[in-house]
């Protein structure tokens, strides 16, 4: 540490190689930040200017700004995961309403995820081509469109259509916001930013399957769409007034096939930013998986309630929380390859361990739910570092870049849900064992790609 602050949103010509022994102290600081995780403001003693001075980005925002700044983003990338899990507990009801197979609801799932990995991969570059905000409103446009849809769906497969539709326009959400961040932080201070973002949008997991329960209670599944196109509504009001442009025009990328292959071309290239996006692809469909298997697992196998199972879910998800808020703490000690590397190696064991008990029924409910706390917890302290990491390498590119990211994230985690259908519902073994093929394939991917020296920041 040699006390400057931290660079904020740096200008990258090229993406830097992995670190090891012999040339971490010649590390750019570019590459991995191991400052304060902490907003900084450029300084005027020898550290290069922010691209707010050199290029009329707008100033990394800082005190009421930077609270505001984490509450709007932060709600709005909630529209995501409250589309995901709202439903989640009427999933047993649309399987009879609809008289569908389990597989073929969890295929509703898997829309969702596919939109939202391959919406991404079309908005990404959009938005380095026009600017973040238009992508951003036509998406949250798009959700609302697909929400009322899917209220009025007569059939599985025309549910299944909806819920591709509000996947493509939550990519846009997913990819704005990402690229929003990378405009304006890099390295330490976008994974703490990332980690204050993942505290506001963390709360939707945690709340969504007791609201969705409490409106089955009330309602039918359809009235949960109705609440989450209300929801798009609110959230669109909120974008128009609330956040401006981050990415000036004399930046913007021009928008044609080739560039636009060339630019993938060159994130595929690099080694260490592709281990990430396999890291971060992975540890979604861990999560995924707990996700898309959990209400038939925990309601269905070991019969709890649909209020209970609303409970458990919430719980669960404060295990994620926590992960993801004890990060900027640890980011002020270590920097976030070695916080990715922890992640995975946590996720890995405790995923392990859970596919024992399924398998062998020893220690019952109890000893599935403690080890999933510990995987949420380790997808709370990865999912921050991995993307953080990733687009530094790529700020010239932050759009294309966060969507690569994603859909290698919602492509990869839509993928786990129906195969723990077709292995079958009748224990919790294909959930638990799906989640630990995933963390641990998570796990040697970081052992092949991260392998730098890693020394406390």
């Amino acid at each position: 540490m040699d006390g400057r602050p931290p660079v904020v949103a740096p200008p990258v010509t090229a993406a830097p190689q992995t670190v090891t022994d012999d040339q971490t102290q010649s590390l750019p600081d570019t590459a991995v930040d191991t400052s304060a995780a902490t907003p900084a403001t450029p300084s005027t003693q020898g550290t290069p200017a922010s691209p707010a001075q050199t290029a009329g980005v707008p100033d990394a925002p800082t005190g009421r700004a930077y609270l505001r700044f984490v509450l709007v983003l932060g709600a709005l990338i909630a529209i995501g995961p409250l589309t995901i899990d709202t439903y989640l507990p009427a999933l047993p009801s649309i399987t009879r309403d609809l008289a569908a197979s389990e597989s073929a609801v969890q295929l509703t799932l898997t829309g969702i995820l596919l939109g939202m990995g391959l919406g991404q991969l079309l908005v990404g570059p959009l938005a380095d081509a026009v600017g973040r905000r238009r992508p951003l409103i036509a998406g949250l446009a798009l959700h609302i469109a697909a929400s009322v849809f899917c209220a009025f769906a007569p059939s599985i497969e025309l549910l299944t259509v909806g819920r591709v539709l509000q996947g493509l326009g939550n990519a846009a959400v997913a990819v704005v916001s990402m690229a929003m961040v990378r405009d304006q932080f890099a390295g330490s201070a976008a994974a703490t930013m990332l980690s204050r973002l993942m505290l506001v949008m963390g709360l939707a997991p945690v709340l969504a399957p007791t609201l969705g329960g409490a409106i089955l209670q009330v309602t039918s599944w359809r009235g949960v769409f109705v609440l989450l196109a209300v929801a798009g509504t609110m959230m669109v009001t909120l974008a128009s007034f609330a956040l401006r442009e981050t990415l000036p025009v004399h930046r913007r990328r021009r928008l044609a096939f080739r560039p636009v292959v060339a630019t993938y071309g060159s994130l595929l290239r690099d080694r260490t930013f592709v281990g990430l996006v396999l890291i971060s692809g992975l540890m979604f469909a861990t999560l995924f998986s707990y996700i898309g298997g959990s209400s038939f697992v925990l309601q269905d196998i070991y019969g709890l309630s649909v209020a209970q199972f609303g409970l458990v879910f919430g719980l669960n998800s404060l295990g994620f929380l926590t992960g993801s808020q004890v990060n900027p703490f640890l980011l002020r000690r270590f920097e976030p390859r070695l916080l990715v590397r922890a992640g995975v190696t946590i996720g890995a064991v405790a995923a392990l361990l859970m596919v024992t008990s399924a398998a062998t029924g020893f220690g019952g409910l109890p000893l599935i739910l403690a080890p999933l706390w510990f995987i949420l917890f380790a997808c709370g302290l990865t999912l921050p570092n991995t993307p953080a990491l990733a687009l530094t390498r790529h700020g010239e590119a932050a759009g294309t870049a966060a969507a690569l990211l994603g859909a290698a994230q919602f492509v990869i985690g839509g993928a786990a849900a129906p195969l723990i259908g077709a292995m079958g519902s009748d224990s919790a073994v294909p959930m638990t064992l799906v989640m630990a093929l995933t963390a641990s394939l998570a796990l040697v991917v970081a052992t092949l790609t991260l392998r730098g020296r890693l020394v406390p920041a």
